[in-house]
């Protein structure tokens, strides 16, 4: 029991995964927060399996940075060709706006870098501003995006802007467990727009561990089919 005792200590993680939506909030000021995952899609004949992670750092209760990207990736195209190295890594300064006790607004800048190769990423660099609104109601909290995304890279005859938009529901199913249902897509001028359904369970030991697993599924023909993922969240240490 000594182990479990000691993992309960300190103040509770705050997960952004496992839905595409983010919260308003930020973890506890100070704690550095580690996401972690593993991430398989399947698009038509193509598929790309990638390690996803996050670090989450508050400075404040009203302001944060996020260091995100993926460790790994492994892509394979419809002729057979197999890509392997590492993906595109993101900063993102993060202001929350605390309303009240159950609700907050939040608001994320985005500056992606082609740490990628031009095979696995577009070998430029993105800017994203994305909105946020989260509420508690009742039982169930809800996270709802919307973001604008200026693409360093676009195919011809396509727009330049990237909309997206996220609506993600979540509760407690028991004392440890709980579940998520997401609906999130993309649209871009002179591109086909992409929707998705995503469903996921979560399994929290300690407050200071969250585990999840679940599948999406693409709900247009330019969505990936489907998408399997499983990953956790932990505190890697109060700074101050």
């Amino acid at each position: 029991m000594a182990p479990l005792a000691q993992a309960q200590e300190g103040d509770p993680v705050l997960p952004y995964r496992p839905s595409v939506a983010s919260p308003a909030q930020l973890p506890v000021p100070g704690q550095l927060e580690f996401e972690a995952g593993g991430l398989l899609s399947k698009t038509d004949d193509m598929r790309r399996a990638s390690l996803p992670y996050t670090f989450k750092l508050a400075f404040t209760s009203e302001w944060g940075v996020l260091l995100e990207g993926e460790g790994i990736v492994r892509a394979r195209d419809d002729t057979g060709r197999r890509e392997t190295g590492v993906g595109d890594t993101s900063v993102v300064l993060k202001r929350a706006f605390l309303l009240d006790s159950a609700t907050a607004l939040g608001l994320e800048l985005g500056w992606k870098l082609p740490t990628a190769k031009d095979s696995i990423g577009s070998g430029k660099s993105d800017v994203s501003l994305n909105g946020i609104f989260s509420r508690d109601l009742g039982a169930v909290h809800m996270d709802a995006n919307l973001n604008a995304t200026r693409l360093g890279a676009s195919e011809p005859g396509t727009g330049r802007v990237q909309t997206g938009w996220a609506a993600s529901f979540s509760t407690p199913v028991s004392a440890r467990w709980g579940a998520t249902a997401e609906v999130s897509g993309t649209r871009l001028r002179g591109a086909p727009a992409t929707a998705q359904l995503l469903l996921a369970a979560t399994y929290s030991p300690t407050p200071r561990l969250a585990i999840d697993i679940g599948m999406a599924r693409g709900l247009t023909a330019a969505s990936p089919d489907w998408s399997l993922f499983s990953g956790l969240v932990v505190p890697l240490g109060k700074l101050w």
